[in-house]
């Protein structure tokens, strides 16, 4: 079984960079070669189940799209809810929702009216933090419904972003950091 080091090392490796996407002048990083690699997306839900195994999390919250790949098994894994933040339009029956900048535009996350319950404990999943909107917007959804955020997780951060700046007073858990705009 490798260490922890070797297995993020076998995740960073999984993840392949897509220049002028989607636009001209970024550096994209798609997790989703992730998926392609059996180990390495064994090793990304093991990584952060064993990290929360004992934070007694009661929901996984995930962000569409690729938040949602990870989120899933990882609830399964902490014998958790799994809630879909998801796009506008893309859930149906009463939902509440909290809009948000990113890099590129200015967007909305929704959820189910009930999905979590006052006091539960969330933690939130995404593929990847870059200047924080989306987590942000997801937190203060969570906050909104009444559940307690208890950390966020991300596969990868782009530290020189600072995501992390707006998503203050949450602690934030990454398995790989990358460079490149």
């Amino acid at each position: 079984m490798a260490d922890v080091e070797a297995k993020k090392e076998i995740i960073k490796n999984a993840i392949r960079g897509i220049p002028d996407f989607p636009h001209k002048g970024i550096l994209f990083w798609d997790v989703t070669t992730i998926m392609l690699n059996h180990q390495a997306f064994q090793y990304t839900i093991d990584l952060f189940a064993e990290h929360y195994k004992d934070k007694k999390i009661d929901v996984v919250a995930g962000f569409e799209a690729r938040g949602l790949i990870f989120g899933a098994p990882l609830a399964l894994a902490l014998g958790a809810a799994f809630v879909p933040l998801r796009k506008p339009g893309k859930l149906p029956g009463d939902k509440i929702s909290e809009e948000y900048k990113t890099e590129y535009s200015t967007d909305k996350i929704e959820m189910h009216v009930g999905a979590i319950q006052p006091g539960q404990r969330v933690v939130l999943v995404d593929d990847l933090i870059a200047t924080g909107g989306t987590l942000g917007a997801g937190i203060n959804l969570v906050k909104k419904a009444g559940g307690v955020v208890v950390e966020a997780a991300c596969v990868i951060e782009l530290p020189f972003l600072k995501g992390r700046d707006k998503i203050h007073g949450t602690d934030l858990f990454v398995l790989v950091e990358k460079e490149g705009l």
